[in-house]
């Protein structure tokens, strides 16, 4: 009887063992690699052109780590482990975070579609519908002024209509330099004079300390329809660029090759660094990609481009990887190519 009851007591403290190990969160978060997804499906444009080859949007999986993942995580190559005040900023709930990365992954699509319509020469309407304060930089002069959801029309008496007209007026002012803010808060209009101060992560840059979004309705024709599901953040944008460009032209781009690539992408077409590319290469090349796009950032050391070499190096893939400072030049790349043979 004794030996009976020793073995439930020990097989359940086995199960409640194996399911903490299985199921307790620690307050780590993993990012390793995801996948090289074809936007063909995900990407619809009316009446759009087919392709031989494919674009690919390239993942990063990522999640908050129970002891299992972690032990893995740390035996794994191009897994790595942070703490997740790291990652999401404290009082930020999963949700939260969860919602900004969909939001990001919202306004990447949009400047896709302007990038790449206007590329295309195809009917496009840009109207802005106002500036916006997302969040107020902690220590910063706004602060005690502005708070999130303002909307900011005028800075010293002209009107802004995207945030970099505000970004750009004070790009050239110096520490202690102050402006005037006009804002709409609720049904008041407010006057702000708000002075420049350097920004605790980057002294060598001056602002009021707010970061901002433009809101803008983007109508587009022909339509295109962007089915992204639960993926977020930025760093599609370059990718959604070159797909819809793919299906708005009749000339085929990929040349019968499977093309991937990363970098978020702005209005102007310059794409811009991401986190977690090592990742994205040992995905890319694991899904039998041949081209990988990477952000440049003009040569500098360290850029997203050096580590994406270096990546594709340490893994012995032969993935080209390309590097790119803007739509222009990633679209140069294609149209170079000579096409696959069948």
């Amino acid at each position: 009887m004794r030996t009976n009851r020793r073995v439930i007591i020990t097989g359940i403290m086995t199960i409640l063992l194996v399911a903490l190990l299985g199921a307790y969160r620690m307050p780590y978060y993993i990012y390793k690699p995801g996948s090289a997804d074809e936007l063909d499906p995900i990407v619809e444009v009316t009446d759009g052109f087919q392709s031989a080859g494919d674009m690919h949007l390239v993942t990063v999986r990522g999640g908050q780590a129970t002891p299992v993942q972690w032990l893995l995580a740390s035996l794994r190559p191009y897994h790595q482990i942070y703490p997740i005040d790291q990652i999401r900023p404290e009082g930020v709930s999963e949700e939260d975070y969860y919602h900004a990365q969909l939001q990001m992954m919202e306004s990447s699509q949009e400047a896709a579609k302007v990038v790449a319509y206007e590329a295309a020469d195809k009917d496009i309407t840009i109207n802005y519908e106002g500036v916006f304060v997302v969040n107020v930089l902690e220590g910063m002069p706004a602060e005690e002024e502005l708070q999130s959801g303002d909307e900011i029309t005028q800075v010293d008496g002209q009107d802004v209509q995207e945030s970099s007209d505000l970004i750009d007026y004070v790009s050239d002012m110096e520490e202690g330099e102050s402006v005037t803010l006009t804002i709409e808060r609720g049904d008041e209009t407010i006057k702000r004079d708000i002075s420049l101060a350097p920004f605790p992560d980057n002294p060598d840059k001056v602002g009021v300390g707010i970061s901002l979004v433009t809101d803008r309705t983007v109508k587009v024709d022909p339509e295109v329809k962007v089915k992204s599901g639960e993926i977020g953040g930025p760093s599609a944008g370059l990718m959604f660029s070159l797909e819809i460009y793919d299906q708005l032209t009749e000339n085929d781009i990929t040349r019968g090759y499977q093309i991937a690539g990363t970098g978020e992408i702005n209005y102007e077409g310059q794409v811009g660094r991401i986190g977690g590319i090592d990742k994205k290469v040992v995905a890319a090349s694991e899904d039998g990609v041949d081209v990988f796009f990477a952000p440049n950032e003009e040569g500098i050391e360290g850029s997203n481009y050096e580590v994406a070499k270096r990546t594709a190096e340490d893994i012995g893939t032969d993935m080209q990887v390309v590097p790119v400072d803007t739509f222009q030049e990633a679209l140069d790349y294609l149209q170079e190519m000579e096409p696959r043979n069948s």
